[in-house]
């Protein structure tokens, strides 16, 4: 099903766009603690992009990048995870994401799970040459298709409900 979008691309000069990126940060604070209780949880879950997903779809590459960009580094100052070695591929990888969801939004005007599917398997793919680019070993860039697809779906159907949501309002 798809739903047509009311979707904003706020500039920087736009107070609601930190307010905004604020708010997915937090969000990207907490659900990552919350998926660490779990063994391996953040490699399942991958929860740190779901609100970079959920901010660039809905606010436009500006809101995400700020949250794509601040969330890992704020959770790597205050909890040491993601561990700083792996901070520029999760930033990569992060920021690809707010790049890619904001532009298939834009593009599309509209929320569907087939578009999320190219938003995820996108950021993923090339997420994944980059991480092996950065670490020399093009194994690790198909980790998260090995841990991670539980997060995958879950930034697709998590990520279409709650976009859902938030679009029709």
């Amino acid at each position: 099903m798809t739903y047509t979008a009311r979707l904003y691309s706020l500039q920087t000069t736009d107070i609601r766009t930190y307010f905004f990126a604020a708010l997915f940060v937090i969000g990207n604070i907490a659900l990552p603690q919350l998926c660490h209780l779990i063994p391996q949880g953040g490699f399942i879950f991958l929860p740190i992009y779901f609100f970079t997903l959920i901010g660039a779809y809905k606010y436009g590459w500006r809101v995400g990048l700020l949250t794509a960009i601040l969330s890992p580094l704020i959770n790597s100052a205050l909890f040491a995870m993601p561990a700083a070695a792996m901070l520029p591929v999760i930033i990569a990888k992060s920021a690809l994401l707010a790049l890619i969801a904001s532009f298939v939004a834009r593009r599309t005007q509209s929320v569907s799970i087939l578009a999320l599917i190219a938003v995820v398997l996108s950021y993923q793919i090339l997420g994944g040459v980059v991480e092996g680019l950065i670490t020399g070993n093009a194994l690790a860039g198909l980790q998260d298709f090995k841990l991670g697809y539980p997060g995958m779906l879950i930034q697709v159907f998590g990520g279409y409900a709650l976009l859902k949501y938030v679009l029709t309002k």
